[in-house]
């Protein structure tokens, strides 16, 4: 099973890159264990400086805008 990770803190960019998470893991109908990481710790722990983040099986693939739909389907 896919993990998938948003890095943020609880911002609209981060919501809807939850959204689209959500959306693209439907339409391929993959099932995944999806977490909303709010922590600033654990973010920055990780590299990260600018949210939303997005991590797929602990490798960060997005960082710093919203990845479309499709996008998330393809790095899925």
């Amino acid at each position: 099973m896919k993990k998938v990770k948003i890095l943020g803190m609880g911002c609209p960019k981060c919501q809807a890159t939850l959204k689209n998470v959500e959306e693209a893991l439907q339409r391929l109908g993959i099932e995944a264990e999806v977490t909303k990481v709010e922590d600033l710790a654990e973010i920055t722990s990780r590299g990260v400086m600018v949210t939303p983040a997005l991590v797929i099986d602990g490798e960060i693939k997005v960082s710093g805008r919203v990845p479309s739909v499709i996008e998330i389907g393809a790095l899925l």
